[in-house]
């Protein structure tokens, strides 16, 4: 099997709400193979592991805004607001799930959220040596720097985003990528 799959499939799911990186109730069932109840009912079951911070409900105007990202959307009948697990709340819905790709999907996640603190701490590191009169980078250091970023923000499984435009601007470098999807089938 190919390593890189599920770490792949991990960062297509994770979205920014209220400043927190997520993962939708729904793409966590999914990634672990599991019904999206099948999660919700394991939170309820085992509220006391889930304190406040693990998991965000979506406010109606959070999932308006969500869901007109998407243009052809398969969110069907949601009869209540979507939960959002934050990274501790993956970590703890890991020790309450069950099913055959549960260890498989939790060490994803575990090298997704690690390979982006990496890639946060390097960004501050660069911007504070460039604060403190250090040399801007060179071409071969921004070449590697775009190939970093395209390792952790290209998803190669189809999906069905139609746009999705990234750009980094670190005052000595700009980088953007843009992509288009379409869903295979």
């Amino acid at each position: 099997m190919n390593e890189d799959k599920p770490t792949k499939q991990v960062e297509s799911k994770i979205i920014v709400i209220r400043d927190t990186q997520v993962i939708l109730d729904r793409d966590v069932a999914e990634l672990y193979g599991v019904e999206t109840r099948v999660v919700n009912q394991a939170v309820k079951r085992n509220g006391e592991r889930f304190p406040e911070g693990y998991i965000l409900q979506l406010t109606p105007d959070e999932y308006a805004n969500l869901k007109s990202q998407f243009v052809t959307s398969n969110w069907g009948g949601v009869r209540k607001m979507p939960n959002a697990f934050t990274e501790k709340g993956l970590y703890m819905l890991a020790t309450v799930l069950r099913s055959p790709v549960a260890i498989e999907t939790t060490i994803a996640i575990i090298e997704t959220f690690t390979k982006l603190r990496q890639l946060a701490r390097a960004m501050q590191q660069t911007n504070e040596d460039i604060a403190n009169g250090g040399e801007l980078p060179t071409a071969k250091e921004q070449k590697a720097f775009k190939s970093l970023m395209n390792e952790v923000f290209t998803d190669p499984m189809p999906i069905k985003v139609q746009r999705m435009t990234f750009g980094v601007n670190l005052g000595f470098f700009k980088w953007e990528l843009e992509t288009t999807r379409e869903q295979k089938g």
